[in-house]
């Protein structure tokens, strides 16, 4: 088990520097005026989330279930944070689709959205990290 929790959280850390990084990319190529600038962020954005953030989210959801999988059904209808976790992880995947969405609207160069909006958006994962560290570990109910 512990071998798969690791795996896990690695995943996680790989998953969410990719979340932090791309909306951050979002924020310069809303910026970018020059064709040759855009066209750097284009691929950018596609490596970053086709060949990290994808990836890691899809470990990070096998190992996530092969962790709950050791738990009894029974003592998971109790966890409480598990289940509030697990909501939490739901909508970071909702995100993480956003986020592809974004990346295809700024490859075709349909980007109608400010640099000031992306700054936004990118605290989004920053607060759901907060929260699921801290039902993780304190495991409030």
């Amino acid at each position: 088990m512990l071998w798969v929790k690791a795996l896990h959280i690695i995943f996680v850390v790989t998953w969410f520097s990719a979340m932090f990084y791309l909306p951050r990319l979002f924020v310069y190529h809303a910026m970018t005026e020059d064709q040759a600038g855009k066209d750097r962020f284009k691929i950018m954005e596609r490596k970053l989330y086709r060949g990290i953030m994808t990836p890691s989210a899809l470990l990070t959801l096998i190992f996530g279930i092969w962790l709950v999988s050791y738990y009894p059904l029974d003592q998971i209808a109790s966890m409480g944070w598990l289940h509030a976790k697990l909501t939490l992880v739901l909508l970071l995947f909702a995100y993480h689709g956003i986020c592809g969405s974004m990346v295809r609207k700024f490859a075709a160069d349909k980007n109608e959205r400010s640099h000031t909006y992306y700054r936004w958006f990118n605290e989004l994962p920053v607060l759901a990290l907060i929260a699921i560290v801290i039902l993780v570990v304190v495991k409030p109910f």
